[in-house]
């Protein structure tokens, strides 16, 4: 079951749930990513208890969004899990990332920052500085697409001729 979008207004930063987050951080191009987890100045040591690894995923859909699921296709995944070292605080927390195709550091990334988003001292920051504005940023541009999108839609009809 895919999470459900929510939209920043109505995202509160002591609701955010890991699937959310995960979905946030998966959608935002790695250098963007980076960019906002530098900026919060959280310095923790971590290391690889797995992967990186790269399979593929079954994409599933529905004939008109709500019929028979079909299978779409196939898509390429990386995931890496992480724990924090032993000697920052909450260590040996594990996390956990997924993204779309091969992109083995921002997997990691995303595995570093669910890490310490499961870290009480850590959660709200990371939600509200860097989570929630990244989900903005997304919303924003999904809106400017679809006013694109929108602007270059075509209605066809038919006329009834009559004999």
């Amino acid at each position: 079951m895919t999470p459900e979008f929510r939209s920043p207004e109505r995202m509160s930063p002591e609701r955010m749930s890991p699937e959310q987050r995960h979905r946030i951080l998966a959608l935002t191009p790695f250098t963007r990513l980076s960019e906002g987890w530098e900026t919060l100045g959280i310095q923790v040591g971590h290391r690889r208890v797995r992967g990186p690894e790269t399979g593929m995923a079954m994409v599933r859909g529905r004939m008109g969004g709500s019929g028979n699921l079909f299978n779409l296709g196939e898509m390429t995944l990386t995931r890496v899990s992480v724990a924090l070292d032993d000697d920052t605080p909450g260590g040996g927390a594990l996390g956990h990332g997924w993204v779309a195709g091969r992109e083995c550091e921002h997997a990691e990334l995303i595995a570093l920052i669910d890490a310490c988003a499961r870290q009480q001292r850590w959660a709200r920051h990371i939600d509200s500085e860097l989570i929630k504005p990244l989900s903005q940023t997304l919303a924003a541009e999904h809106a400017e697409n679809s006013r694109e999108a929108a602007a270059t839609r075509v209605d066809f009809f038919t006329m009834v001729r009559g004999e």
